[in-house]
């Protein structure tokens, strides 16, 4: 039980399921799910599909993150990529063709991918500071997808596309399968093979890694390629979900709630550790957290501040030290004066 309770998943998860509970004294069919025309419907099936972009974002920063850097530029990347799949299927003769919908997310693929290499060259081959780097994509890829829609929203009605952020299989949301894929795959090329060390020692010490024969500039390039991928596979989601293009919605601060949900899941900022499973979870909590403040009836001008405490009382529970204080505090007895020695 000791082993369980120090385990850095631990109170994320039951953070995570405190709120899931709190909403049943809200919404008493909460955890109803039902299957209506083979699909399923319920609440939590709400939450893991409001995670997914944000699951998706929160992988590639945690790669990013790993080799010690940053990506600001995640929520552009997102605009660009559902920019450039909803005008190339809105200038479609037959929006329902699947061959074009498919050339339309692979180009949208290729450029995030584009953007991905064009950050890991500015930050590992030219030198500039990660947060500088990205902060340059993070401004001019929002300026990319409004040029590319003419600041207008595009609205496509594109069935195959529609499918990717708001279609079902086998029951289950098709967005919520794409993440679990990609997760799946990240699994097994990271964590199953020595990349995963690889990219653990580039963020803990790049001039040792470096000096020890390990490929940093390329391990870094391709953490922020898969960063890039990874946002423009969510952007492809989201603006398939709302089956339309909006360069100022897609992924607006969705880079803040992504390195949020990383440092919940207990990936060090500094570089070097990190968590795929912890990325995910962090992901759906904050998901969950977004739904609760709906569901509980949270006012719109306190959800902000409504959030910031839970993730703080997070972040405490996280803390050993403060745990250790604390615990330490209630057990220290109390102290009683020593018994006087007679004369």
């Amino acid at each position: 039980m000791t082993a369980i309770v120090k385990h850095r998943l631990f109170w994320p998860a039951v953070v995570l399921v405190l709120l899931l509970v709190s909403n049943v004294f809200f919404a008493p069919r909460f955890f109803t799910i039902t299957l209506q025309d083979g699909h399923l419907y319920g609440s939590l099936i709400d939450v893991l599909r409001s995670a997914t972009p944000l699951a998706l974002v929160a992988l590639g920063m945690t790669m990013v993150i790993a080799t010690g850097g940053i990506d600001l530029s995640v929520g552009s990347v997102m605009a660009i990529s559902g920019a450039v799949a909803c005008l190339f299927i809105g200038d479609l003769s037959d929006q329902g063709s699947v061959a074009g919908v498919l050339l339309a997310v692979g180009l949208a693929l290729v450029l995030s991918l584009v953007a991905g290499i064009w950050n890991g060259v500015l930050v590992s081959v030219i030198g500039i500071q990660p947060i500088i780097a990205t902060l340059i994509l993070m401004v001019a890829g929002r300026g990319i997808a409004q040029l590319l829609t003419g600041g207008q929203i595009i609205n496509v009605s594109s069935p195959p596309f529609r499918v990717i952020g708001a279609g079902y299989a086998l029951a289950i949301p098709v967005s919520v399968i794409i993440v679990a894929v990609v997760v799946a795959a990240a699994v097994l090329l990271i964590r199953r093979s020595a990349l995963g060390v690889l990219v653990e020692a580039v963020g803990a010490s790049p001039t040792a890694s470096r000096l020890a024969g390990i490929r940093s500039r390329g391990l870094t390039i391709m953490a922020y390629m898969f960063a890039a991928v990874c946002a423009g596979i969510a952007g492809l989601i989201f603006s398939s979900n709302v089956a339309s293009a909006d360069s100022n919605a897609a992924g607006n601060l969705i880079e803040l709630d992504a390195i949020l949900a990383v440092v919940i899941g207990g990936t060090a900022l500094t570089g070097g550790r990190f968590s795929i499973a912890g990325s995910v979870l962090g992901a759906v909590l904050i998901s969950a957290l977004d739904i609760t403040t709906y569901t509980i009836g949270v006012p719109a001008e306190t959800t902000l501040l409504f959030k910031a405490v839970v993730v703080v009382i997070l972040c405490l529970s996280q803390s050993a030290a403060f745990r250790a204080a604390v615990f330490r505090r209630r057990r220290t007895p109390a102290v009683t004066p020593a018994a006087e020695v007679p004369a």
